[in-house]
């Protein structure tokens, strides 16, 4: 595969057509969290809403923490993409699958501690405490099989084919979407159910996207799967520290969200409940603006790889003018509905009320938060795993000081205004960084 047909310019335009199909796959994301939160939060019971909150928080943080295995894999196969090394991508691929065996297995036997952790960390009723358990026990089995799924989006992104990618998430999701459903609201299996649904829906899909990419890789870039030189030292040494800072950045940003979830649930659990469906357009924004960085990760790194200033230039400056205007049609589109949205995701009427007062959070966070998910994909594009890193310490740190000062005096006003800041230090201890990456050509 030639990789001469990628060396056109960047535009808004090429940049948008190449996040089209992450779009679709993106918004698949959160619309699961949304029928997820819908299914229990019309289960008539503040519990099962609220347990399906701070589960689905504690194993977000989990599996997130080790989204360096897509981020990673991103950054260093568009970087040998632009350089037509496919050989080290196909052993790039196969080190990260490895890692990610040794991994899943590791967070299947802490099963355990996760447990007792969210037992001392959050204060909720016998019977929520239950049904938290309940999800952990299934959904921690999912592990392995969501870990493959990062590897391989990861990989597709890289050599700038969203729309496999996109395609990926998308059967993930509708087939989450689907099982979930069912086992709800036909084997009435509450909490349990939408667990199962989500066990069986990743296991699925990495049995159908396994066996393409093979075939995949054996047509396009005419290379045979192998494990030749996949354990040398120097190779895994380089990929372990480009996942170790990746790592340490995800375990910071997810550990910010669960701490939000942590600070709601000490107002009560309708806050916490309200909290979370709040959240789910904060996500919901997140996922489609991550469009653009993740189109513009393998785009960035493409251009690092080929040495060329001028188009790594183009692809910064309009990403971020893109993402923004996208961003600003996002918080109108959420004036026009987020009452009607409100509404069907929960039928409990304090929920409600609580939900609408809030809304104003939602409208302005979106336009802010654009700059900091975009100059993320272009770092990970990048392999600037250190600075993101470091960006992500100092930002959450400032954001867990002023949540506690602001939410004191605040309440949970207080708290969403310490989130619509810590989008701002991420922007700009990112935006500090930013001449380290000029460094490469």
């Amino acid at each position: 595969m030639s990789s001469k047909s990628y060396l056109s310019n960047f535009s808004k335009k090429k940049i948008f057509l190449l996040s089209i199909p992450v779009f679709f796959s993106n918004l698949a994301i959160p619309f699961v969290g949304m029928v997820d939160t819908g299914l229990m939060g019309n289960m008539g019971e503040a519990k099962y809403l609220a347990a399906t909150s701070i589960a689905t928080s504690v194993m977000t943080m989990v599996v997130w923490s080790f989204g360096f295995l897509r981020m990673g894999t991103v950054g260093m196969v568009s970087q040998l993409f632009g350089k037509g090394e496919y050989r080290e991508i196909v052993r790039t691929l196969l080190r990260n699958f490895l890692i990610s065996v040794i991994a899943a297995a590791l967070i299947i036997l802490f099963k355990p501690i996760i447990l007792n952790l969210i037992k001392y960390f959050f204060t909720t009723s016998v019977d929520t405490q239950n049904l938290i358990d309940t999800y952990i026990s299934v959904r921690v089995f999912s592990v392995p099989a969501e870990f493959i799924i990062y590897i391989l989006v990861g990989f597709y992104l890289g050599i700038q084919k969203t729309k496999i990618s996109s395609l990926l998430i998308i059967t993930f999701s509708i087939l989450n979407i689907i099982f979930s459903s069912f086992f709800v609201l036909s084997m009435n299996l509450n909490i349990f159910g939408v667990a199962l649904g989500t066990l069986l829906s990743s296991y699925i899909t990495i049995l159908i996207f396994i066996c393409f990419t093979y075939f995949f890789i054996n047509k396009k870039f005419q290379i045979i799967l192998n494990f030749n030189k996949i354990l040398i030292k120097s190779k895994l040494l380089k990929l372990f520290n480009i996942n170790f800072d990746i790592f340490i950045r995800t375990i910071f940003l997810t550990f910010s969200f669960l701490w939000i979830t942590y600070l709601s649930s000490k107002l009560g659990e309708d806050y916490l409940a309200v909290n979370i469906i709040l959240m789910q357009f904060i996500i919901l924004a997140a996922f489609f603006l991550d469009a653009y960085a993740f189109s513009t990760e393998g785009v960035v790194g493409f251009t690092i790889g080929r040495k060329n200033k001028k188009q790594f230039l183009s692809v910064v400056k309009n990403s971020i003018q893109i993402s923004f205007f996208t961003a600003l049609c996002i918080s109108i589109t959420y004036l026009i509905l987020f009452k009607y949205i409100v509404d069907i995701i929960t039928d409990v009427e304090i929920l409600r009320f609580i939900s609408y007062k809030h809304f104003i959070w939602i409208i302005i966070i979106p336009p802010v938060a654009s700059f900091c998910y975009q100059l993320d994909g272009i770092f990970i594009g990048a392999s600037q795993t250190k600075e993101i890193r470091n960006a992500m310490i100092i930002s959450v740190a400032s954001f867990i000081f002023i949540s506690i000062y602001f939410m004191k005096y605040f309440g949970n006003h207080g708290l969403w205004l310490s989130l619509f800041l810590f989008m701002i230090f991420r922007s700009l201890t990112l935006s500090y960084f930013f001449t380290k990456i000029l460094r490469k050509f």
